[in-house]
């Protein structure tokens, strides 16, 4: 059984979880903010196989409120068709100097790109550090990134002015 529990509810969830962890498989999604990464953090320890999707801020943002319970379905529809599973142990793919050369890092414009191609791959909105972790941990290839960075640039190119 697992330790996780603060009281009667939250252990009879946490039992729910682990039984259809081991039957099918389970798919974290949680809130994009701050609490709901914190509880993925701690769903992915406890259930290492656990699938992960994410939903953009923007979308799931209602009434002056963030939470997954404001995400419109088509929104959670996408989250799901980009779900990833967690690869520890893997040799890393992407450095710092990745996120740097590509605008991800260390400029006024970094946030707001990585929030752009986090949606294209799939893992969400992070800081760098925990952006760099997630395009290492949640296998995103090199192409994968590629092609997330020239939809990006396409998609901003439409909107300045030529």
């Amino acid at each position: 059984m697992l330790r996780f529990a603060v009281n009667d509810a939250v252990a009879a969830a946490a039992a729910q979880i682990e039984c259809a962890y081991k039957k099918r498989g389970i798919i974290i999604l949680t809130d994009p903010d701050t609490a709901g990464e914190r509880i993925r953090r701690r769903l992915a320890k406890l259930f290492p196989q656990a699938k992960h999707a994410f939903v953009p801020q923007e979308e799931a943002y209602a009434n002056n409120d963030i939470g997954i319970e404001q995400a419109q379905p088509e929104a959670i529809r996408k989250a799901l068709l980009k779900v990833r599973t967690l690869q520890e142990g893997k040799k890393p793919l992407f450095f710092a100097a990745d996120l740097l050369q590509n605008g991800l890092s260390g400029t006024a414009m970094a946030s707001a790109k990585r929030a752009a191609i986090g949606v294209f791959l799939g893992i969400g909105y992070a800081n760098a550090k925990v952006f760099l972790r997630r395009l290492n941990h949640y296998g995103v290839s090199r192409e994968e990134f590629s092609d997330a960075l020239r939809q990006y640039d396409m998609k901003n190119d439409e909107r300045s002015p030529i």
